[in-house]
């Protein structure tokens, strides 16, 4: 395969990866507001079982999907702790620059 024949995947799969970052954006500032409401109502933001559900249903739905399930839970682990740094940070910025 050619260089040129890999512009079309390589520019879908940059496509893919910036709409993967907006919602993970939109993931983090929803998880936020929700935050912001538990705090209000005088409930602990953190919730290990609803995480936990989280979870599972990832899961669920990379196993509807053919993907190997214990790699998308460790992804959204990693989600969700981003989702509770953003909270506990109680900024609307959803994550800080780090250096890759």
């Amino acid at each position: 395969m050619s260089e040129s024949e890999l512009d079309r995947p390589r520019a879908e799969i940059e496509r893919i990866d910036r709409a993967l970052i907006g919602l993970i954006e939109e993931r983090v500032r929803a998880a936020h507001r929700a935050a912001e409401a538990k705090r209000a109502a005088g409930l602990p933001t953190l919730d290990p079982a609803q995480e936990a559900a989280v979870i599972r249903r990832a899961a669920a739905l990379a196993r509807d999907a053919g993907l190997p399930e214990e790699d998308v839970r460790d992804l959204f682990w990693h989600i969700v702790g981003l989702t509770r740094r953003a909270e506990r940070e109680g900024s609307d910025a959803p994550t800080q620059q780090r250096q890759l």
